[in-house]
């Protein structure tokens, strides 16, 4: 009985989007919190920052993952296009190029000629974008699909310092967001490197790392200016 086999490649692209959104939103917005707090503000000023670091952040996300994405788009439909051009004008020496393909994979010449003479038949195009282009469905670019998703995970992971900075105590703000950035970071590390196949341990601490390097950074600067400003 056939059964579908599910690999991790068939994620990669909402993956690794959803990934870099929610990092970057917990990171960037927990960092700008603790920076902002650092400086000795007025009442409010560190929720107004969280939820413009929110806004501004989720929406830069979204506009430089749609950029991206689209050029890999326009990248994908060009080769495409071309494909079907010289499918058109010269279909036997696209046929001989799928043979050759084909016969390097480790097929004999009668064998991989027969599988291209059927493949071409079948979908032309398909197959050289499967087999010479190396595209296919499930890694195909998505520029509307990774944007929201960007979008999305940016404003969950900017969520949590979002929250504590309307309803925490100022004086002990900082403190509550940088150990509870820490503990998310690190178990959104775990996950990404667990659904990646890599890990646990390593993806759960190279990300909490670059967490408290952003977080004491901003804090340093927040004391230094804060301080000099006032």
């Amino acid at each position: 009985m056939a059964h579908r086999e599910l690999h991790r490649t068939e994620h990669i692209g909402w993956l690794r989007a959803s990934v870099l959104g929610a990092n970057d939103g917990l990171i960037s917005t927990s960092s700008l919190v603790v920076g902002v707090a650092a400086a000795n503000p007025a009442p409010g000023a560190v929720l107004v920052a969280a939820l413009a670091g929110l806004v501004a952040g989720a929406l830069s996300m979204a506009a430089g993952e749609y950029v991206s994405v689209s050029s890999q788009a326009d990248t994908e439909g060009a080769d495409l296009e071309r494909e079907r051009r010289e499918l058109a004008t010269s279909p036997e020496s696209e046929r001989a190029e799928l043979q050759l393909i084909y016969v390097a994979r480790g097929l004999s010449p009668e064998l991989a000629a027969q599988v291209a003479d059927q493949l071409t038949a079948r979908d032309a195009l398909g197959a050289h974008a499967r087999d010479e282009l190396g595209l296919s469905e499930s890694t195909r670019a998505r520029p509307i699909q990774a944007a929201l998703a960007s979008a999305a995970a940016f404003a969950v992971g900017a969520a949590l310092p979002l929250v504590l900075a309307a309803f925490w105590p100022p004086s002990s703000l900082s403190a509550a967001v940088g150990a509870s950035s820490l503990v998310l970071l690190a178990v959104l590390g775990g996950t990404a490197a667990r659904l990646g196949g890599a890990p646990l341990a390593a993806g759960a601490a190279r990300v909490a790392f670059w967490g408290v390097v952003a977080m004491a950074c901003t804090a340093l600067v927040g004391r230094l200016f804060g301080t000099s400003v006032q």
